[in-house]
């Protein structure tokens, strides 16, 4: 089920960073004085009084336009707007109503996208709050993000802002769907367009061609499939504007509602730093995985360019090259460890014909329930392998388990103390369900309770 997204807006140094690291719970935006410090969005899941939302940090809409750069980040953060659901407009209550307070309500008003206004930096004194009445955006809340004062009446008015339902109504029962995801020019569009056998979806050598997420409606073996072509997702970091913003807010949604998440590599380059971080937005979608290795030809016009002449050396170059890029990628994407791992042209199709098969597999072990009676049984033959480590005299005792969520499989411990768990036998419990079960292919969520 898609999250809903919740953007914080405003004009520049009204403190928009330092009440997104309050609703976080630690320190993710850079907080500076100066004016536009916020060059890029920041977005991250959180929950918000069990309502798990994707909270936006954005720059600023108005203020030090003098700045070149300012102007990009003001384009940023107007893309900001047209993904939201809820948006939250941000004034400096202690500075009082500014002329560039009006120009953010105006666009804001414009967007028709429920809104909370937030006067903030009022720790004490409420002297300039009524003034926020003439943004007609509402009953403006006096809020300090500095010292968390009225950050729990925001967060119950950002709740009763959400949308009721954001779930999209599943049009073929049984469906598998894949978000074909990974950086720009890995060849997501050339794989869909293979497996559908007609051009479908545009392909072309500049990144980015792809703006939205589109979902394509495809039957393989009698079972009904929904590919999702995404933009390429580009590092955090990179200083990406307007439409490559509003890109990846559609990219994470595609990911939420998707059941796999299919990690499109350039086998010819190896594993980047990107990869790893789409990979790790993957694994914290808390989606079903399959890694799929495209352009695998080049790596074997290369191994037939280095001498490899007959079908043998061919042959045995080619498993050691590939042995080798599985090596490589699973060291530098560990926490990916139970994906499979698929090689793929999406010139010629070859390897193309296990990605649906594979990505039906791991949707099925996503969407799995295991019995209570099973899971007790195998946590307490866990327990009997490997004793827990324990604080002082106080060992781990574990008196119950269970799977309550499905989409990924999530597993409850009810213990004696969730703090005697170190995070290594945690990731040791996890390994043992996931073999246990057959959950390859899928992440699993443990959860420790205290009784």
């Amino acid at each position: 089920m898609p999250l809903p997204i919740v953007a914080i807006v405003g004009r520049t140094n009204v403190g928009k960073s330092t009440l997104f690291n309050r609703l976080v719970g630690h320190r993710l935006a850079v907080v500076d004085d100066r004016p536009g410090i916020t060059r890029d969005r920041l977005y991250t899941e959180v929950d918000l009084d069990d309502h798990r939302v994707v909270l936006v940090d954005t720059g600023g809409l108005a203020g030090a336009e003098s700045d070149e750069l300012i102007l990009q980040v003001k384009e940023q953060a107007t893309a900001a707007l047209n993904e939201a659901d809820v948006l939250v407009l941000l004034v400096d209550g202690r500075e009082g109503l500014t002329n560039p307070d009006h120009e953010v309500a105006e666009v804001v008003r414009r967007t028709g996208k429920p809104t909370v206004l937030a006067a903030n930096k009022l720790e004490t004194s409420t002297e300039h709050l009524e003034d926020f009445y003439d943004l007609r955006l509402g009953e403006p809340l006096p809020i300090a993000a500095q010292s968390k004062r009225g950050i729990p009446e925001l967060v119950q008015a950002i709740i009763e802002a959400l949308p009721e339902d954001l779930e999209p109504e599943k049009a073929v029962e049984g469906e598998t769907a894949i978000a074909i995801v990974g950086r720009p020019n890995v060849g997501k569009s050339a794989i869909i367009n293979r497996l559908l056998g007609e051009e479908r979806v545009i392909v072309s050598e500049a990144p980015g061609t792809t703006r939205d997420a589109v979902d394509i409606a495809v039957e393989f073996d009698g079972r009904p499939f929904r590919l999702v072509d995404t933009a390429g997702l580009r590092r955090k970091s990179h200083r990406a504007i307007g439409t490559e913003y509003y890109s990846s807010l559609r990219s994470l949604r595609a990911l939420q509602r998707a059941d796999v998440g299919a990690l499109v590599l350039d086998a010819s380059e190896g594993v980047t730093r990107q990869d790893a971080r789409i990979a790790g937005e993957i694994e914290q979608a808390g989606r079903g995985i399959v890694i799929v290795a495209n352009k695998w030809d080049l790596v074997q016009e290369r191994t037939a360019r280095e001498g490899a002449s007959t079908q043998g050396q061919l042959r045995r170059a080619e498993r050691t090259r590939r042995g080798d890029f599985e090596r490589i990628a699973r060291y530098e994407l560990p926490f990916l460890d139970y994906a499979t791992l698929l090689f793929t042209c999406a010139l010629t199709g070859e390897g193309l014909e296990d990605l649906l098969p594979t990505a039906r597999d791991v949707a099925e072990q996503f969407n799995r329930r295991v019995p209570t009676a099973q899971v007790n049984r195998a946590i307490q033959d866990a327990l009997l392998a490997h004793q827990p480590p324990g604080r002082g005299a106080r060992p781990l005792k574990v008196y119950y388990a269970t799977q309550p969520e499905t989409r990924p499989p999530t597993f409850v411990l009810k213990v004696n103390d969730p703090e005697l768990c170190h995070f290594s036998y945690e990731r040791y419990l996890r390994n043992q369900l996931r073999e246990k079960f057959g959950l390859h292919g899928t992440p699993i969520r443990l959860r420790l309770q205290k009784a």
